[in-house]
């Protein structure tokens, strides 16, 4: 593992700072200080129990795996959602989406339908409540001086906990908003578009380009 030093301290090594990844294929022996390595068997164990049995857990994992293990690299993302529902039983599929993505949103549902599931979507403006009403100031606006509603990620939950989905979907949603979404669904989550307006929603583009176009990512002292 790589030495590396933030904040003029040593930073703590992690998995990023591992080049061999030979818990994948166990070809090589684990690093000295591999996160996981030095772990007792039992903390590994009582995270297998999860992925025993018929439990939710259980259920999610067999069939995460069973989608990776027969269509990696074949099928597109909004086709692995399909086929993860499928081996969870769920046929009611949550979309809690953003009013940037609504026309993905609609395409999505349509797929959903054409192969047997039912699409309940939720608008992350849902409720209509405008943003002052929990103390965001006028000028953080969009357009100040005008009603502008709030995302309103517990309200999509929650009405998609009472509509009885067995499925959610992330569509578009607002970087924190996504992890209020998820906190409060009873249903799994999974995402099918993450937000990027500036990069097309390929946030990865900036990583790749962190050494080019996009060296701003890697200046230290921005106030953001």
């Amino acid at each position: 593992m790589n030495d590396n030093v933030s904040n003029g301290g040593a930073e703590e090594r992690s998995c990023k700072d591992c080049r061999p990844m030979s818990c994948y294929r166990k070809e090589k022996r684990l690093p000295d200080e591999c996160v996981a390595g030095s772990l007792d068997e039992q903390k590994i164990d009582e995270c297998l129990d999860q992925y025993r049995g018929e439990g939710i857990d259980a259920r999610i994992a067999r069939a995460a795996a069973e989608v990776e293990g027969l269509y990696y690299g074949k099928l597109t993302r909004a086709e692995e959602i399909v086929a993860f529902a499928n081996r969870l039983g769920a046929k009611k599929i949550g979309l809690a989406m953003c009013v940037g993505l609504a026309e993905e949103a609609r395409i999505f549902s349509k797929v959903l339908r054409a192969n047997g599931l039912e699409p309940f979507a939720v608008l992350c403006k849902a409720g209509a409540v405008d943003k002052g009403e929990i103390g965001i100031e006028d000028e953080l606006k969009l357009q100040p001086g005008t009603h502008e509603s709030l995302c309103n990620p517990v309200l999509q939950a929650r009405l998609m906990n009472e509509h009885g989905t067995g499925l959610n979907v992330i569509i578009g949603l607002c970087v924190g908003h996504d992890s209020l979404f998820t906190k409060h669904s009873d249903a799994p989550a999974t995402t099918l578009i993450v937000k990027d307006r500036v990069l097309a929603h390929n946030p990865a583009a900036a990583l790749y380009t962190s050494g080019s176009y996009y060296k701003r990512l890697m200046e230290s002292g921005r106030e953001l």
